[in-house]
């Protein structure tokens, strides 16, 4: 389970993202979404470089690989998903914006179990339907 500190690492790290946006898109000094987004993800690109760099990987030779489609619609996914996302944060509160955002965590888990050949438990089934009723719960005003 050494997946377990970088999940938490990557919950911590996200959670902050939502309110840090919030600040910056807003009020009477604010960033468009757009430009924020395109700041915060020159920062992703140039620090994900720095790490493939200093792990010494050939992300060049992966430009053939047989799955790299795959990630070019990640891509295009993720690209569509954050700029919604800081739009939404620009324009609503972050305790109703981020919980609908969080969603996905819903919704890959339902694709991975369709898609993906994924067990569907009872224990996974419940905690995606409570998924769904917290967030319903905390984004009803």
């Amino acid at each position: 389970m050494n997946y377990l500190p970088w999940a938490i690492l990557a919950l911590v790290a996200y959670a902050l993202v939502a309110p840090f946006m919030r600040v910056a898109t807003t009020g009477s000094a604010q960033i468009p979404s757009n430009v924020a987004t395109i700041i915060a993800n020159t920062i992703l690109v140039a620090l994900t470089a720095g790490i493939i760099a200093y792990n010494q990987e050939n992300a060049l030779s992966y430009v053939t690989h047989p799955k790299v489609g795959y990630v070019a619609i990640a891509g295009v996914c993720l690209t569509v998903g954050i700029l919604a996302y800081y739009r939404a944060l620009s324009l609503g509160p972050v305790s109703v914006v981020s919980p609908i955002f969080g969603m996905f965590l819903v919704v890959s888990s339902l694709l991975g179990i369709v898609f993906l050949n994924e067990s569907l438990t009872a224990r996974k089934a419940l905690g995606i339907g409570l998924g769904v009723v917290a967030v319903y719960l905390v984004s009803v005003e």
